[in-house]
């Protein structure tokens, strides 16, 4: 990600506080040692930390201030969206031998403990975000629109969708309803958190809504994108895979040129928003930074 310096300092800063937030509250909350391991080991295996990172850029936009309250709100996501890629990569759904550069969890603990590492960490997610010591109304908001975010109206329906379209062709609509629950659905809920904790006013939240669906869909086409394009090193994971298996991806449907297109009017759509939060006083330049996420290699345009 080639950020401008205020996102790149951003990043550095949190990405680390996120990763230390992790790592001395996972020993605290887990008291199974192999259990504590499987679950430290895709937690603290890297990763970009982006839908933790947002939600914090989204917070700071709006309110020019990060405490542990929020660092707390924001790991438990990460909780979240680790458990769901644990579960992705296993036998039944993807298959997957490689996440981040390394074996996933079931290929080094075994499926039965990397079922379990993903069960601990979704509920750890809910425990960390109802001790967050925030008011009973805000936690209430913050643990619905999770649970709306992660179940079966949202990133467990894109699952399904995923799994039951692989034998058929998906229009490029359905593929966008797929993808909106899929992976759409948490970035989805940084904005929405994010407008809790700052009691925001609806034009505020209104534009981190429209900015954080249109970062949603990009990112997923931009990760289509670099399955075509990208290499198991860059990427940390087997790429060709999507083809191989006959899956629904934007380039399969739409083509790589067209899926090039589609991707660049997801991140106009984006700045669209944050000119509308500009409107509203608010500073833009950090959320902006995030959209470098989405350059492709010059050789790949």
């Amino acid at each position: 990600m080639n950020e401008n310096n205020v996102t790149h300092a951003f990043i550095k800063r949190y990405r680390q506080e996120i990763t230390d937030y992790l790592g001395v509250h996972l020993n605290e909350s887990v008291t199974n040692p192999p259990l504590l391991a499987a679950m430290r080991y895709s937690v603290l295996a890297g990763g970009k930390r982006l839908r933790p990172l947002l939600l914090l850029a989204m917070v700071q936009t709006l309110a020019g201030k990060v405490d542990e309250r929020k660092l707390k709100v924001a790991s438990s996501l990460e909780l979240l969206h680790t458990y769901s890629l644990i579960h992705d990569d296993l036998p039944a759904m993807d298959n997957d031998d490689l996440r981040r550069g390394l074996a996933t969890n079931h290929k080094k603990f075994g499926e039965a403990l990397a079922i379990l590492a993903g069960d601990g960490l979704l509920t750890l997610a809910f425990e960390w975000l109802a001790d967050s010591k925030y008011s009973a109304p805000i936690t209430a908001q913050l643990t619905l629109a999770l649970a709306q975010a992660a179940g079966p109206a949202g990133m467990v329906a894109g699952q399904v969708s995923d799994v039951l379209g692989e034998n058929q062709q998906l229009s490029f609509d359905q593929l966008k309803h797929l993808h909106k629950q899929k992976t759409g659905a948490l970035i989805a809920y940084t904005a929405q958190a994010a407008g809790i904790i700052t009691n925001s006013s609806t034009k505020r939240r209104q534009a981190l809504d429209m900015f954080a669906e249109n970062f949603g869909l990009a990112f997923q086409i931009y990760d289509d994108l670099q399955d075509v394009l990208g290499t198991t090193q860059s990427m940390g994971k087997a790429v060709h895979k999507d083809a191989e298996e006959h899956k629904n991806t934007y380039p399969g449907i739409r083509g790589l040129a067209q899926a090039k297109r589609d991707l660049m009017q997801c991140v106009t759509s984006c700045q669209t928003a944050l000119v509308r939060l500009h409107e509203e006083g608010l500073p833009i330049e950090l959320l902006n930074g995030f959209l470098d996420y989405f350059q492709l290699d010059e050789e790949a345009k």
